[in-house]
């Protein structure tokens, strides 16, 4: 499928959702950061492999679509059937990983976002930023995987750190 399509089809696919969720909070979004040279596929197949798991339900320690995801089971599952990168499987582990920081109004498709859901600086969520300013997770118990947007305030306010895991200075591909 040529990238414009694929790229018209996740427009349309955060468009639906978008209808489906409330509002986000007046806040200034995000600026959306093209990568340099072609979308690279890697990023475009995380992207399309972590949208189709929107509605997954949650379960602590998940990992597969049958069992559910947690956050760190979700972006584990994405990588490692999207991109064939297996990454750590808590979100401490994910935020401590070698690869390059960006700040948020660098964020590209398939960089990993975290917060601190429980207050101060301790990481306690993750999620795989889709581009346009919202990102998917699997967020709480009796929740499903679901895309919300970082302008949101709750969002803003745990916001810690985003990583890039795909592109330059980032892991090389599990054989």
């Amino acid at each position: 499928m040529p990238l414009t399509a694929r790229l018209v089809l996740v427009t349309l696919a955060a468009l639906l959702a978008a209808c489906a969720g409330q509002p986000p909070a007046p806040s200034v979004a995000p600026k959306v950061v093209a990568p340099s040279g072609p979308f690279p596929r890697a990023a475009e197949d995380v992207l399309f492999s972590a949208l189709g798991l929107v509605g997954t339900p949650y379960r602590y320690g998940g990992n597969t679509p049958e069992s559910g995801f947690d956050c760190s089971g979700l972006i584990g599952y994405v990588y490692r059937n999207a991109a064939g990168i297996a990454l750590p499987r808590t979100t401490g582990e994910l935020l401590r990983m070698p690869t390059e920081r960006v700040e948020v109004d660098e964020l590209r498709s398939g960089d990993l976002v975290f917060f601190a859901t429980s207050g101060g600086r301790r990481v306690s969520h993750a999620g795989i930023y889709v581009g346009e300013g919202r990102f998917v997770h699997a967020p709480s118990s009796g929740g499903t995987v679901r895309l919300d947007h970082l302008s949101s305030r709750y969002w803003q306010k745990s916001y810690l750190a985003a990583k890039r895991v795909l592109g330059d200075g980032a892991i090389a591909r599990n054989p």
